[in-house]
């Protein structure tokens, strides 16, 4: 098979996605009163109502509807002020009422985009952009310095309860295939959950990916959703298709269902896309089915054949009147929208003079974010000369620690923002040295006591008095007088030998930048 760039250089891989988040603020389901709780003992939390009994009726959940609508206006959308729910065929058993409540073809929200900043590895991806020019529009991307920007259509955000959920025993780890026997909890049945499809606008699973994580930042900023995968409050399918370079027909697609991480959707979508390039070069055809994502074994598995439109069988529900939205309940909604991640991003630019780059990645984590938020604040009047290095030392040290250990919260460690800050004026003071400061970062993630502490107890204040350091470079310089004729002789490496034998001379404790700045003068002195 072939590799996912060699593949790309002759296919174009055509990818929407459908993203289902879970809204987990609520306190209970769509259409009962049932509680919303992850993890509690299975079909406690259950009603007629979400149990499809005959005669329980539907009452619909005013606050997620809000969620929807906030949802909506976070990505662009337009809110449609009428629009109803229907019934959808679900024929299997983790829906006891045999039917999923859904939105039809006209959705609470709809025609939408996101645009979505690629760089990195991540935009090497997109094979096709090497004749495009900075500025440049190429299709739906714009080219960039350091990447592009993609222009992602949103078909629509619908609302829907979810289904329960199946515990498989018996079989590999926990999956329906092998299982002996199955069990059902109903207590997620009902609960609210809104999916939103992308038009097929995307080309790369890295592009994927990013759209992902940034939906996920857009829903954590409103709060509508804590957006676990482990949990199964964010859960995506992706549809992918292939043709050939220069054709705009569609292919027969695939969907890959139920990606639980960011790297199993990019690394699903990209076997995917090597899988169907090998079938349609060997002359066979690509059959509409769901598929699943194997992590172990790497690769793609058939789990059936893809329902058409006709198989859901959806009509009107009866028990649910249409919705008609007023300008005022809109209104209502948009002004509780939060600063978004965009607009954070532009204000650390602004703000802050960062790179559109440290902007951006900052704003990739919420958590991250608001620590450097807060560091600036304790930078106080420091602040412009602290905001890059303080920005790299989140983005790049911080960051690294926590994708390391994921059991740990930032919350928990005993770092805190004013910490951060005494840190990087230590350096800036020259206190200390650059990879000494590396190793007062790693003790602040685990010591509960200020940066001046661990630099006392290890003993690593650097010695920066002038008059001791040219004390101690005449001294150097006065030892090795063969050293200093060979570097007066034009031998200027060298200097790192006399820097070295300075730093040696304080224990390791001397400024280096000032020791080099001396060494440098006094040897002019003597040419």
């Amino acid at each position: 098979m072939k590799t996912l760039e060699e593949t790309l250089r002759t296919w174009e891989a055509v990818i929407g996605l459908e993203i289902h988040a879970e809204l987990t603020s609520l306190q209970t389901k769509m259409f009962c009163g049932c509680k919303l709780e992850f993890g509690a003992p299975p079909n406690t939390h259950t009603c007629p109502v979400c149990l499809g009994m005959p005669g329980a009726l539907p009452v619909p959940n005013r606050a997620a509807i809000e969620s929807i609508v906030l949802a909506g206006l976070a990505t662009n959308c337009e809110i449609e002020k009428h629009s109803m729910f229907y019934r959808k065929n679900y024929m299997y058993p983790d829906m006891a009422k045999n039917f999923q409540t859904t939105q039809g073809p006209i959705a609470f929200c709809m025609r939408g985009h996101l645009d979505l900043a690629v760089d990195g590895a991540a935009a090497k991806e997109r094979v096709d952009l090497g004749d495009c020019a900075v500025g440049e529009q190429c299709g739906n991307v714009t080219r960039t310095e350091d990447g592009y920007v993609a222009h992602v259509g949103i078909t629509r955000i619908h609302m829907e309860e979810d289904a329960g959920k199946m515990v498989h025993f018996g079989g590999d780890e926990g999956r329906i295939a092998g299982a002996t026997h199955s069990l059902v909890d109903y207590n997620r049945a009902g609960t609210p959950l809104i999916e939103l499809v992308t038009e097929p606008d995307l080309r790369t699973p890295a592009e994927a990916r990013l759209f992902m994580q940034k939906l996920r930042q857009i829903y954590l900023a409103l709060g509508i959703s804590d957006c676990s995968m482990e949990e199964g409050s964010l859960r995506c399918d992706g549809n992918v298709s292939l043709r050939r370079r220069g054709e705009t027909k569609f292919g027969t697609k695939t969907e890959l269902k139920n990606m639980n991480s960011f790297k199993n959707l990019h690394d699903g979508l990209a076997y995917e896309i090597c899988r169907q390039a090998e079938v349609l070069e060997e002359g066979g055809i690509i059959y509409q089915e769901t598929r699943h994502w194997d992590p172990t074994m790497k690769c793609t598995i058939v789990m059936r054949v893809k329902e058409t439109a006709d198989d859901y069988r959806l009509f009107p529900e009866p028990d649910l009147a249409p919705y008609d939205l007023t300008d005022e309940f809109i209104e209502g909604v948009r002004a509780k929208l939060p600063e978004l991640p965009d607009e954070k991003e532009l204000r650390f630019q602004r703000d802050y003079g960062l790179t559109p780059y440290d902007a951006r990645h900052l704003v990739e984590h919420r958590e991250t974010a608001d620590f450097f938020e807060r560091s600036m604040e304790c930078a106080g009047d420091d602040a412009a000369a602290f905001a890059k290095p303080l920005a790299n030392r989140v983005n790049n040290d911080l960051l690294a620690y926590l994708n390391n250990h994921a059991e740990v919260t930032l919350d928990a460690l005993p770092i805190t923002p004013q910490r951060l800050v005494d840190l990087e004026r230590l350096l800036a003071d020259g206190s200390i040295s650059t990879k000494q400061g590396k190793e007062v970062f790693a003790a602040l993630l685990e010591k509960d006591c200020d940066p001046a502490v661990i630099v006392e107890e290890r003993g690593m204040k650097q010695v920066s008095d002038s008059g001791e350091i040219e004390a101690v470079v005449d001294e150097v310089l006065a030892a090795n007088p063969d050293k200093v004729e060979q570097y007066l002789g034009g031998k200027t490496g060298l200097l790192g030998f006399f820097v070295g034998q300075c730093m040696k001379a304080t224990h390791g404790q001397g400024n280096p930048q000032l020791i080099n700045e001396v060494i440098v003068r006094k040897l002019s002195e003597r040419a």
